[in-house]
């Protein structure tokens, strides 16, 4: 098995790569690593695939994976980590701002300290404020919801056990959240380490400030379907409860406060023409509606499930 796996998503970066690639290789060759290099092209329009072509036929030791278009940055992760054969995996990204000379501290925190993953933290940043400050506030609120206490979730220097690679799919933007995707999956032994950023050297960052927005709504999407995936009458069962109880409180107590106005000789309105039995009747057949949501999501789910759904760390007497 080869020691240490560098997946480098790639998108419109051609005059990168060559330094990229000989760095890389200096570093490896350096510390007597066995390794791959695997460049995942990720649509580019520019010379990025001929520039990965040339260089798999200079070194044996690079691969190049090309996709027909722009799948994303989670896309070219999961097809990497896919075919990586590395004891540890490396990610990093293509535009020289990661240095490959934090790769044998980041491969000793995983085969030595034990550590599944290993973010990096870009601690002294040469970005602008504009993506700075929502930078933070974005991995404090991940902090918060997580549980995870790293300072840069979304920073693409980081180091995995191939089992968690391996045992893990990520897609859409979902990059930003492997270390807490990983964490449910049960691989709970997460480190930090503080890396070296550079100033970007070539082209421009291909990241606007969208990319924030987006990755709350993909927070909140990953939170729920790794919460409820298994479970989904549990959320949907949960709350068409509440709402049915809600509205048939509500019905009851505007029929009980009828029939105690009738015996007290007292003039009362109709239910029907109370706004209040509307509300009612709506929390019913929602609660109903939920309820058989969650019903069906479950015989779905019940229904779809196969060994391969779970992680399995270790197996006795089996034969293939």
């Amino acid at each position: 098995m080869l020691q240490i796996s560098v997946i480098i998503p790639v998108f419109n970066e051609e005059e990168s790569l060559p330094e990229l690639s000989n760095w890389i290789s200096r570093v490896m060759e350096e510390h007597g690593f066995s390794y791959e290099i695997i460049f995942v092209n990720d649509g580019s329009t520019d010379g990025s695939w001929k520039m990965i072509a040339k260089l798999s036929q200079i070194n044996p030791n690079v691969k190049g994976i090309s996709f027909t278009r722009n799948y994303g940055k989670s896309a070219a992760l999961d097809m990497g980590f896919s075919k990586a054969k590395g004891k540890v995996v490396i990610t990093m990204d293509a535009d020289l701002q990661d240095s490959p000379e934090e790769i044998p501290d980041l491969y000793d925190m995983i085969v030595k300290d034990g550590y599944d993953i290993v973010s990096g933290w870009k601690k002294k940043r040469f970005d602008p404020i504009t993506k700075t400050i929502p930078s933070r506030f974005f991995n404090f609120i991940t902090r918060m919801i997580s549980g995870i206490h790293l300072n840069d979730f979304n920073c693409g220097l980081k180091a995995y056990d191939q089992k968690v690679v391996k045992n893990i799919h990520i897609y859409g933007e979902m990059h930003r959240y492997i270390p807490l995707i990983a964490k449910w999956s049960g691989f709970s032994k997460i480190g930090e380490k503080v890396v070296e950023h550079r100033a970007r050297k070539y082209g421009e960052t291909k990241f606007g400030i969208e990319r924030f927005l987006n990755g709350f709504l993909d927070l909140i999407s990953v939170s729920f379907v790794n919460r409820y995936r298994k479970k989904p009458m549990h959320f949907f069962g949960t709350l068409g409860s509440v709402s049915f109880l809600a509205g048939f409180f509500i019905t009851c107590w505007l029929i009980g406060q009828k029939i105690f106005g009738l015996y007290k000789g007292l003039q009362v309105r109709e239910i029907t023409d109370q706004p209040l039995f509307f509300l009612a009747l709506v929390a019913l057949i929602v609660g109903m509606q939920l309820f058989l949501t969650g019903f069906l999501a479950e015989m779905m789910t019940s229904h779809s499930s196969r060994k391969t759904d779970y992680n399995i760390e270790q197996e006795l007497n089996f034969n293939d």
